[in-house]
């Protein structure tokens, strides 16, 4: 299936996402910083990304912002999640260029299901001759 790059820094939240992930068949890098993120895109890009808000050195918001103006990577789907839940953070991450914006809590299948819709929309998009 897909490549995913997880940018998460929460130990837990990380494993039980990366674990969700794996079992539906993805491959899963987790990445605990935006270094490590960017450093990972130099070797390999994902397929999707699944990017947190609140990281320890850089804000997902302006991580995503900058994904989207780098033409290499600007085509890369992207799921934001955050603990951040108020209208204002969600439209900011949608703004910014992320596909969907996911709130913690949340369950499991409620991620897997967001990234099929995720993967849905780029595979209509790459018919189309549009990605």
């Amino acid at each position: 299936m897909a490549l995913i790059y997880l940018v998460e820094d929460d130990d837990g939240i990380g494993e039980i996402e990366s674990f969700a992930l794996k079992n539906a068949g993805h491959e899963v890098a987790l990445l605990t910083s935006v270094s490590a993120f960017w450093k990972a895109c130099k070797k390999k890009l994902p397929d999707l990304i699944v990017m947190d808000v609140m990281l320890p050195d850089a804000d997902g918001f302006h991580i995503v912002k900058e994904i989207r103006d780098k033409e290499l990577y600007a085509k890369i789907p992207i799921l934001m999640v955050s603990a951040r839940d108020s209208e204002l953070d969600i439209v900011r991450g949608l703004d910014c260029g992320a596909d969907d914006y996911l709130t913690k809590p949340f369950s499991v299948e409620e991620l897997l299901a967001r990234l099929r819709v995720t993967q849905r929309r780029l595979l209509l998009l790459q018919a189309s001759g549009d990605a």
